[in-house]
């Protein structure tokens, strides 16, 4: 089968192709035909060998494949699974590609069953391919943050893929929203059902506290401005970060660290996200669809920012 990946871990500059042996499924796994896989900084953290990859990859034979999100069809299902899925079934799946199998950017990949869950039935599967780590992602966040309804939650980089999802899984909790944005993203932010809209930027905790004196219950930090947001945050409310910052933090303010490799086998999360979407709820955003063998072209673009919506690369062909 076909596979993007690195024989080295310098980051995308190195992805290229391979042809290596078509994996089967052992007791609890699957295997699926991956029709799109999404692009993320995960990725590149990958293929970089930061912090805990580069750990899982020492010694490992290349090449390394990166990739979380994969959207396909169920292909070949191994012995002692729970029969929920079938072959031909469309499925998306959370993939850690540091595994024994590897990631998404592939043609076939074999993940644990509770890794899939049917695909949204209203969505494509480049769509669909955005879901999973980014969703799973906001879900956690506002998880963590533990506001019951009526709450108020302000999200950074809300233009973003898992601030998007963060604004409407919000507003589906009952949670009251603030929102960053730029005067060109006032109108998606607006549609995702923000509440409150400020400033983005640097300044933004303090255009928060200007609009909300007492401050905010909790904040989701999609755009990782990390310490300059916490001047937003009430005496003892809580900040959830996606990238592992250590603080530290003051007035009592908790803080959430999210990890969603973890959450990888958490079959009912993935599968409500999928629901969610159905219903109308949540929305994949796609940016771009490259033809896979195009990979360093999708990360070339991913890298120069300003995106709205994920990137895709489509192994259908």
């Amino acid at each position: 089968m076909k596979v993007l990946g690195v024989n080295e871990l310098t980051g995308p500059d190195a992805l290229q192709v391979f042809e290596i042996p078509t994996p089967e499924p052992g007791p609890g796994e699957i295997r699926i035909r991956v029709h799109a896989a999404a692009v993320n900084h995960t990725d590149v953290s990958f293929m970089t060998g930061a912090g805990s990859a580069g750990r899982a990859l020492a010694g490992r034979r290349p090449p390394h494949v990166p990739g979380m999100d994969a959207a396909g069809v169920v292909d070949r299902i191994g012995p002692e699974t729970d029969g929920r899925l079938s072959v031909g079934d469309r499925v998306v799946a959370l993939v850690v590609p540091t595994g024994p199998h590897g990631g998404a950017y592939a043609e076939y990949v074999v993940v644990p069953a509770a890794s899939a869950v049917p695909a949204p039935a209203n969505v494509d599967f480049a769509a669909a391919a955005t879901l999973p780590l980014n969703g799973v992602s906001a879900q956690l966040a506002l998880e963590k943050l533990d506001l019951p309804p009526g709450r108020t939650v302000a999200v950074t980089g809300a233009a973003g893929a898992v601030g998007g999802f963060t604004v409407q899984l919000a507003k589906a909790a009952g949670l009251r929203v603030v929102a960053d944005t730029g005067p060109a993203d006032k109108e998606l932010i607006e549609s995702l059902g923000a509440d409150l809209l400020v400033d983005r930027g640097p300044a933004v905790a303090a255009t928060i506290r200007a609009a909300l004196p007492d401050g905010v219950d909790g904040l989701v930090d999609a755009a990782v401005l990390d310490a300059a947001v916490l001047p937003a945050i009430a005496d003892g409310g809580a900040l959830a970060v996606l990238l592992g910052w250590d603080g530290p933090v003051e007035r009592d303010i908790t803080l959430h660290k999210v990890i969603t490799r973890t959450a990888n086998t958490e079959t009912d999360r993935l599968d409500l996200l999928c629901r969610q979407v159905e219903a109308g709820l949540v929305t994949p955003r796609v940016a771009q669809v490259f033809p896979a063998d195009q990979a360093r072209a999708a990360h070339t673009r991913f890298a120069a920012g300003g995106l709205r919506g994920r990137l895709v690369l489509d192994f259908s062909a």
